[in-house]
């Protein structure tokens, strides 16, 4: 029998396992993932990515295809494997992920040279143009002030329309008053 097999089953290394499980970790603790070549970036450019990745609570990790291919497949998400042609950074947090995709497509846009390879929202996997459509949702912010405003424009009608009444109410009692004091003069 072969060094490091067992039954015929290839043992894997402890280092190896070891990072498989780190980049299970970030796949199963974070609620999105992006996918990205970093080919062609400096250090420096690396570097301003993820200062900017951080003020939105989320990171960039650089990976080796096939642990992140054995890791993806270990938490039962969708197959990345199709993604992984070249070199592969993840870009996951716990953040807002339109804001992260709203930074990439920003960065990719000013350096012109990071490539989207598409990621994983929930369970859900995503094409380069999926990334660059929750780029262009509106952050969660601005949706709640949106939703607040929506729900507060009928409410704000009625009082409205309510005040009217009253108001027209006011009107004719007025009116009937100054009616009979006309009329007892």
């Amino acid at each position: 029998m072969p060094v490091g097999s067992r039954c015929g089953k290839k043992t894997m290394r402890p280092e190896k396992e070891s990072m498989i499980a780190e980049i299970k970790g970030l796949l199963e603790s974070t609620g999105f993932v992006f996918l990205v070549d970093y080919r062609g970036l400096t250090v420096d450019q690396l570097s301003e990515l993820r200062g900017k990745l951080r003020e939105f609570e989320s990171s960039m990790t650089i990976v080796k295809n096939s642990m992140l291919g054995l890791a993806s497949k270990a938490t039962g998400g969708p197959d990345l494997s199709g993604l992984l042609d070249g070199p592969t950074a993840i870009v996951c947090g716990a953040g807002d992920a339109s804001v992260t995709a709203k930074a990439l497509t920003a960065f990719r846009k000013s350096a012109k040279l990071l490539v989207l390879k598409g990621g994983q929202l929930g369970q859900q996997l995503l094409s380069v143009d999926d990334v660059e459509a929750i780029a262009t949702i509106p952050s969660r912010e601005v949706l709640y002030a949106q939703l607040a405003g929506t729900i507060a424009a009928p409410m704000t009608q009625l009082v409205g329309v309510m005040n009217q009444k009253v108001l027209s109410l006011l009107y004719v009692l007025k009116a009937v008053e100054d009616k009979k004091k006309e009329e007892s003069a």
